[in-house]
């Protein structure tokens, strides 16, 4: 496997102009009042598990247009006292599986939750249970270009959306202090992650790993693979579309999305990565705008750092709550 994109030394001063909508800030603050207008809290049912170091529970919370978006929530068994929190987020076709899959953030004594993501769950893993009401337009199979006539009807708009009420909810849990919530994410959960960042308040740190959804024009000139290839496949279908797709994905662009960052972040790259381009991800990294490290892995693809990437977000974390 070639490395195929920028040499390390041009990658880390790689910090392209990225098309910004005007009205960036106006659509997605609205959209955020919009959905939290709806009002509605989690709902909280305990799950009984072989787990006997922590507490499981099936969580449900209002997401874009009070659409219920499920999740698990993990929480050290018997915590006395409010503890910091980690709100992650799944890569693409997946969904939140089982609740004994993912178990070290709260076995470093975080509660944990990790939200479902809507209409997904079906590619790969133990499966998703959310589903997605919202339908619009002709679209490729998968959910790069579903809605993408319009940054209103978009995919992303809801999934992001139901990023940032995943944190309303954590933030209301008596188990949790409110002041010291932290996103992550691997891959499309990475890009979410991103999201999440910009979109809500105070948060004490956001962990992006080898992130999707960034510098979309760049991505689909370069990898040939999915999901960025359902862009091009759309793209060769509808002739006359570019213009307008582009101007879509602006609203959802994780480079954007970084230039609003306000918490410290942690990314993570494979320079051998043909799904995110090493570019793509620096794309986003170099314009991130508050404190920021990156953990380079320079002979892997996709899987990135894998587990050792775990270690190094719990040292990043840990020291800032």
């Amino acid at each position: 496997m070639p490395r195929f994109d920028l040499s390390l030394s041009d990658l880390q001063s790689y910090r392209p102009d990225v098309a910004e909508p005007d009205d960036f800030d106006a659509f997605w603050a609205a959209t955020i009042a919009e959905a939290r207008a709806v009002g509605g809290g989690m709902t909280v049912e305990a799950v009984d598990t072989p787990l006997r170091t922590v507490d499981v529970f099936d969580v449900t919370f209002p997401g874009f247009a009070g659409d219920p978006v499920r999740g698990w929530l993990s929480v050290p068994h018997a915590a006395d006292a409010p503890r910091p929190a980690v709100v992650e987020y799944v890569g693409y076709g997946g969904g939140r599986g089982l609740p004994h899959e993912r178990l070290s953030w709260v076995s470093a004594g975080y509660v944990h939750l990790l939200m479902d993501t809507r209409g997904q769950g079906s590619r790969w893993g133990a499966g998703g249970q959310t589903p997605d009401p919202h339908g619009a337009g002709p679209a490729s199979p998968g959910f790069m270009t579903r809605g993408i006539d319009d940054p209103a009807d978009y995919y992303y708009r809801r999934v992001f959306t139901d990023a940032v009420r995943a944190v309303d909810a954590v933030r209301a849990l008596p188990q949790v202090d409110a002041a010291r919530v932290a996103v992550a994410g691997g891959s499309q959960g990475g890009g979410i992650a991103l999201a999440a960042g910009a979109l809500c308040d105070d948060l004490v740190a956001v962990m992006p790993d080898v992130p999707f959804l960034c510098h979309f024009e760049r991505a689909v000139g370069l990898t040939d693979r999915d999901p960025y290839q359902e862009l091009v496949t759309y793209l060769s279908v509808h002739r006359a579309a570019p213009e307008r797709v582009f101007e879509t994905l602006s609203y959802f662009d994780g480079v954007n999305m970084a230039k609003r960052a306000t918490a410290p972040g942690l990314f993570s790259v494979a320079l051998m990565d043909f799904t995110c381009p090493p570019s793509t991800v620096y794309a986003a990294y170099n314009h991130y705008a508050a404190e920021r490290d990156i953990r380079v892995y320079s002979f892997n693809d996709h899987e990135g750092g894998a587990a050792h990437q775990w270690p190094e977000q719990a040292a990043f974390l840990g020291a800032r709550v």
